[in-house]
């Protein structure tokens, strides 16, 4: 009876001090990916493949108990607790990760995804993202009292392996995600200007030899001058998508009349925005945009009233890290951005990236907790 009453008042305990608006956010959010997985991706991904109707829809809601599950228990944690299981995590991420050249599974000219025995494919960098900004973040705030630049030094050796074999997989993508992430912490811990624009730059210049002088990286040059000069090249995806959210005008053709799911191979996961624009209309993408800003804004609000430093270097980067994807989710939908094949936060179809996110958002929940 005794053991009941600690949990009710351990549980009552963490509703009490939880900012409800985030997780109300959050929950939304993960509610509107199932239900679009359910009434327009889902469908027309199971045919393509001749599965059971609701293979991707079942499995979709399974990852997103798995993700409230990871949300809960991060967001529960004392702070302690929390910075030390980011970093056993994020050393065992960075192992997988590291093992992905060699071992992992190729996937249209790409290793990012690795099996292990029993367990579902994953994306080590999805997994290990949370952990990274964690990490860099506790890195950043180590020379507050000593020497601040040898804590930019250090940053920068935690988060170069994790470009380097990125690069190796190849994944551009993830690596410009991580490395602006990277130069948004290091600014806002106080980065002398001169410094700041001249890592910038290098960076800036070495992605560009990578994609322009690199043979291994031919195909993201492609995909740039295609998006540059659409006669150079193909851009049947992008213009697919574009042609659906057009299509779709404000209020949509309506549940299961979009034709997108059809036409391109990824709907579900890299064209989600404008699969549901096609078929909900563009007012509602608008609404998911719009959540996606009053997330940050919530956050941000955090933020300003915050007074740990290490919290508020952590809770900048994880915002930083899903509005610089949703962003270029939705450019690469509306053709504003080049092909990536990056998902879209809490809605997109993927395991991976949906338990990412959860962790994520239960660190934001942990960290932005009334205090007592």
């Amino acid at each position: 009876m005794q053991n009941k009453e600690e949990y009710f008042n351990y549980f009552y305990g963490w509703w009490k001090n939880i900012d409800k608006s985030i997780l109300f956010i959050v929950l939304s959010l993960f509610f509107l990916g199932l239900f679009f997985s359910l009434v327009s991706t889902s469908l027309i991904a199971s045919d393509k493949l001749q599965t059971n109707s609701y293979y991707f829809f079942i499995k979709h809601f399974i990852f997103v108990i798995i993700g409230l599950f990871c949300l809960f228990s991060f967001s529960i944690l004392n702070h302690k607790q929390l910075y030390d299981l980011s970093r056993i995590l994020f050393f065992i991420f960075f192992l997988l990760l590291v093992l992905v050249p060699f071992i992992g599974v190729e996937v249209k000219g790409s290793k990012r995804w690795i099996d292990i025995f029993f367990l579902p494919r994953i994306q080590p960098i999805e997994l290990l993202k949370p952990f990274l900004i964690i990490v860099i973040s506790l890195a950043l705030t180590l020379g507050e009292h000593r020497n601040k630049y040898l804590s930019y030094i250090l940053s920068l050796f935690i988060i170069s392996p994790v470009i380097l074999f990125l690069i190796m997989q190849p994944d551009i993508g993830q690596s410009i995600l991580i490395l602006l992430t990277w130069l948004i912490l290091i600014f806002i811990s106080g980065i002398n200007l001169f410094i700041f624009f001249s890592l910038f730059f290098i960076l800036i210049g070495s992605t560009s030899y990578l994609i322009f002088f690199i043979p291994k990286f031919e195909y993201i040059k492609s995909r740039i001058f295609s998006f540059l000069d659409p006669s150079s090249g193909n851009i049947y995806q992008s213009e697919k998508a574009s042609e659906a959210i057009i299509g779709g005008g404000f209020f949509g053709k309506g549940v299961g009349e979009g034709t997108l799911n059809n036409r391109i191979p990824e709907a579900h996961t890299d064209y989600i925005v404008s699969v549901i624009s096609e078929e909900f209309g563009i007012m509602i993408v608008i609404a998911i945009i719009l959540i996606f800003i009053f997330f940050a804004f919530q956050v941000i609000k955090k933020i300003s009233i915050e007074k740990e430093n290490k919290i508020k270097l952590i809770l900048m980067g994880l915002i930083s890290l899903l509005i610089l994807q949703t962003f270029v989710h939705v450019g690469v939908n509306i053709r504003i951005l080049p092909t990536t094949g990056m998902t879209l936060p809490f809605l997109s179809y993927g395991g991976s990236s949906i338990i990412s996110n959860s962790i994520l958002a239960g660190i934001i929940l942990n960290l932005t907790r009334r205090k007592v």
